[in-house]
């Protein structure tokens, strides 16, 4: 495994949009994400603490144990993000072949970090990002803290290869990455050859993907001293709804109680 890090190929941020048009993807740099989202990059870097507190991922088909992760819903309009009550991660088959048709009840993601003011101006922002992309309207969002470690010598970030999340945008921001080698991310156009690989290595730079036109995997990572991670915050914009297992699907797990939405 290569210790190469490939440079991304940055979108200026006045291009945005016309980029996730044409070529179906858009890469910021972190300053690109504070220009747009109007959030200052060490505000930003507020919440990376929240990073170090993941539970364990239970739900890794291939016994790993090198994922943690937090998980938040939110419905956004142009004017307000609203914490919804806590559910359930939903994907079909057809999207993950690896962990789909479960209904993975993940840890919450901590008020403390849904309720300050950074993050709520990001998610406005990437809510403008699809709006723009597509037409305005109210998006079904879910936020995923995730960790890849390398507890298990290799850590893999996309266990399911390469794929489509069934939404209208991804974003991936990199948080962090210390002490491993790997972690590539590759795009694919998936109505021609086109491909793109590059290593997102800056804090608080941001993948964006237009999911009905590309399909994207990371490579797996391993450690280059003692133990190495790869933080990501990855965050997922669907219209018409939440995706949501068939009533028919047997629940696995009971659900946690309801709380009212909040705004924030």
């Amino acid at each position: 495994m290569t210790t190469q890090i490939i440079s991304p190929p940055l979108s200026d941020p006045s291009q945005l949009s016309a980029d996730l048009k044409n070529k179906g993807f858009a890469i910021l740099s972190a300053a690109g994400v504070s220009e747009l989202s109007g959030v200052n990059v060490e505000d930003l870097q507020k919440l990376a603490p929240s990073w170090e507190d993941l539970p364990t991922d239970e739900y890794l088909k291939d016994g790993g144990r090198y994922r943690r992760r937090r998980h938040g819903s939110f419905e956004i309009t142009a004017s307000e993000v609203v914490a919804m009550p806590h559910r359930a991660h939903w994907q079909p088959l057809s999207y993950n072949a690896l962990h789909g048709g479960m209904q993975r009840w993940f840890a919450p993601m901590d008020h403390a970090v849904t309720e300050q003011s950074a993050w709520s101006s990001l998610m406005m922002f990437l809510a403008k990002v699809a709006s723009d992309l597509q037409v305005p309207r109210t998006w079904y969002v879910e936020a995923h803290q995730f960790r890849i470690d390398t507890t298990d010598g290799i850590g893999r970030p996309t266990p399911e290869g390469a794929h489509r999340d069934g939404v209208n945008l991804v974003a991936v921001f990199l948080i962090n990455r210390h002490g491993i080698k790997g972690g590539e991310t590759r795009v694919f156009d998936m109505s021609s050859s086109f491909g793109q690989r590059f290593t997102l290595s800056e804090p608080w730079s941001l993948l964006l993907l237009n999911d009905e036109r590309v399909i994207h995997e990371t490579t797996p990572i391993q450690p280059v001293s003692d133990k190495g991670w790869r933080d990501t915050l990855v965050v997922t914009l669907r219209a018409h709804g939440f995706m949501d297992a068939p009533v028919t699907t047997q629940i696995v797990s009971s659900p946690e109680p309801d709380t009212a939405p909040v705004k924030v």
